[in-house]
């Protein structure tokens, strides 16, 4: 039951991400602060999730095929998060 409900939870982290696409076709979240606190939000999100499937992968012992596929993306997502830090890092100071 706890490798199906980790799946299940790193499986729907998957998606998430693409929530954005949506939300930044409104007026109000191209603004500076809101995109701004937006992108920082999504990429922490996506490193957490990158660090929670690969938790669950090697501590919990949860290697079905599909937590594979999560693990890879969620881990591609996670090394995007921390580029985009590192982008809004290096924008902020200079």
């Amino acid at each position: 039951m706890k490798n199906k409900i980790l799946t299940v939870i790193s499986s729907i982290m998957l998606f998430v991400p693409w929530t954005i696409l949506p939300l930044r076709t409104f007026d109000w979240a191209l603004e500076s602060p809101v995109a701004e606190i937006m992108i920082f939000c999504y990429a922490a999100f996506m490193i957490f999730s990158g660090i929670f499937t690969a938790i669950s992968y090697t501590k919990a012992k949860v290697q079905n095929n599909l937590m594979k596929v999560d693990l890879v993306v969620n881990s591609l997502y996670a090394v995007f998060g921390v580029c985009v830090f590192i982008m809004m890092a290096i924008t902020k100071f200079s």
